[in-house]
């Protein structure tokens, strides 16, 4: 059974509004996982933070931006936030909000 990627409504927009460069990476990555399964990612693209929440790491010449998600049973990742990063450390608000969302979703 295939990966497949759903993106939360307010999350979508998040995306949206990100630099050509990073949305292309973000759909390459994407297009990685529904192909060869999240398992074979590496892990300089995704990394796990805390309670069920993971995040793709998005770098390019627009910047670096993260997409944070979880996973649900049936083999769906669901991306919950999009940001642009600023700071080192993940911001402690951006997982709140993406840790809020996760909890909306059936």
């Amino acid at each position: 059974m295939a990966w497949r990627i759903v993106v939360y409504a307010a999350a979508e927009k998040e995306l949206e509004e990100l630099p050509s460069e990073i949305r292309g990476k973000f759909d390459q990555l994407a297009s990685l996982i529904e192909t060869f399964g999240l398992e074979r990612i590496p892990p300089k693209y995704a990394r796990h933070l805390e309670d069920g929440l993971w995040e793709f790491r998005l770098n390019g010449k627009g910047g670096i931006a993260r997409a944070l998600y979880v996973t649900k049973h049936g083999r769906r990742i669901v991306i919950v936030r999009v940001f642009t990063k600023k700071t080192q450390k993940t911001p402690r608000n951006e997982i709140k909000i993406a840790l809020k969302r996760a909890r909306d979703i059936q």
